[in-house]
C-alpha cells in the first residue's frame, strides 16, 4: 500500500487506518533521527506596535479573544485596562504596549488577550496579534539583545533569526515581577 493517496481508500475504512498507522510511524522514526541532533523550542508569537516576539509556550495560560465587558479600575494607571470576569475569576487586562510607553494597542478585530501567570500574579495582556506556535531549534537562538520599537528590551532575552525575521524571546515572569508592573495605582495628585 505505499505511495497509496489516502483518497483512494475512502471506500476501505480498514485499509485507510491501516495506511494513516503506517505513514505515523514513519513520521516518528523520521523524527527520532533528527532528535540527537536538533534541540526544538516552541513559543507563541505574537506583535504589539509592528514588533513580533516569541514567549515561552510554557508561560502562555491560553489566548482568548478581547472581552466585550472590561470593568474599569479607578485610580489605575492607563495601562491597565480594567478586569474582566473569565469564568468566574476576575482577570487584570494590560494593554502591553501601552505599558511599554509606546501607545495605545491597536484592538482590531486581530487583537487578543494572552493570559499569563507568575506566582501568585495572573494577568491577561493586550497584544495586537497572535501568530500561533512557533518552533525553532539551537542554532537559531541569539544570547544578544534585538532592539525593538516598542522599547521591550528589559522583558527579552535574546531572539530567534529564521531568514530575516527576528523573534525577540519576550519574558512574562519577568514582566510579571517588575516593580513598574506592580504598581499599577496612579500616584496621588497634589
Amino acid at each position: 500500500m505505499a505511495g497509496l493517496k489516502l483518497k483512494s481508500l475512502a471506500d476501505r475504512p480498514f485499509d485507510l487506518l491501516q495506511e494513516m498507522e503506517r505513514r505515523s510511524r514513519a513520521a516518528i522514526a523520521g523524527q527520532a533521527d533528527l532528535s540527537g541532533k536538533r534541540n526544538e523550542w516552541v513559543g507563541v508569537g505574537f506583535s504589539i506596535g509592528g514588533d513580533s516576539f516569541v514567549a515561552n509556550r510554557d508561560h502562555v495560560g491560553e489566548v482568548l479573544m478581547v472581552p466585550d465587558n472590561i470593568t474599569r479600575v479607578p485610580g489605575a494607571k492607563r495601562w491597565l485596562m480594567g478586569v474582566a470576569n473569565l469564568r468566574g475569576q476576575l482577570l487584570p487586562l494590560i494593554d502591553l504596549k501601552l505599558f511599554l510607553g509606546a501607545g495605545r494597542s491597536d484592538r482590531s478585530r486581530n487583537a487578543r488577550v494572552i493570559s499569563v501567570g507568575h506566582r501568585e500574579v495572573r494577568a491577561g495582556l493586550l497584544v495586537e496579534e497572535v501568530s500561533g506556535f512557533r518552533r525553532f531549534v539551537d542554532g537559531e537562538y541569539s544570547q544578544s539583545q534585538h532592539p525593538t520599537t516598542v522599547r521591550a528590551d528589559a522583558y527579552t532575552d535574546g531572539f530567534f533569526m529564521r531568514s530575516d525575521e527576528r523573534w525577540p524571546v519576550f519574558q512574562f515572569d519577568r514582566l510579571l515581577s517588575s516593580d513598574p508592573f506592580l504598581q499599577a495605582a496612579e500616584s496621588p495628585r497634589r
